[in-house]
């Protein structure tokens, strides 16, 4: 019964942003948007029904599951400016538009010359400062895309989050060489 309630309360097939009661834009108060997950989930967790038909612990699984996705979503920027992208119909065309400006290839390639150069040296100062300098790139980024979002342009926003996500890959590969260092 408590979880009809919940369930009449909170509609699982609204966007993320409604059912986390956040505004569907780019830049989120990271605080509310965790303090209304944590306020769903307590209302939602399965440990709540524990003593509740088997219908409805599969139902508080779902929504607690469902509150988490969206959670994970909206707080990652990334996924957060891919998720506004689709729910505008926009694909990003991750596997299929690889076009980026040349400046910014032929800066990628510098980058990973740059990595592989440290990596091989064991250059610790090397890998620092060029992990610094792609965190600076990526709040770059970040800022241009929440603009570009807020102001729905969309396939420049698109063209963005492709950057950005080159930008990720390449942070992954300095996180991995950094381990290997280490070892």
């Amino acid at each position: 019964m408590r979880l009809r309630r919940e369930l009449q309360r909170l509609n699982p097939d609204e966007n993320h942003f409604r059912l986390l009661g956040v505004p569907a834009r780019f830049e989120l108060d990271a605080d509310a948007l965790e303090r209304r997950y944590r306020e769903l989930q307590r209302e939602v967790h399965p440990d709540r029904f524990a003593a509740a038909s088997q219908a409805e612990q599969r139902v508080s699984m779902q929504l607690a599951t469902r509150v988490n996705e969206a959670y994970q979503t909206l707080k990652s920027p990334l996924r957060r400016a891919g998720y506004l992208l689709a729910l505008n119909g926009v694909d990003p065309e991750f596997e299929t538009n690889t076009a980026m400006p040349p400046e910014f290839l032929a800066d990628q390639m510098e980058k990973r010359e740059a990595l592989e150069a440290a990596a091989a040296a064991g250059d610790w100062e090397g890998m620092i400062a060029l992990s610094s300098e792609l965190r600076l790139e990526q709040d770059a980024l970040l800022a241009r895309i929440g603009r570009q979002l807020d102001a729905s342009e969309w396939a420049e926003a698109a063209a963005t989050l492709r950057q950005l996500k080159f930008l990720e890959k390449l942070g992954e590969d300095i996180a991995a060489a950094e381990e290997r260092m280490e070892s």
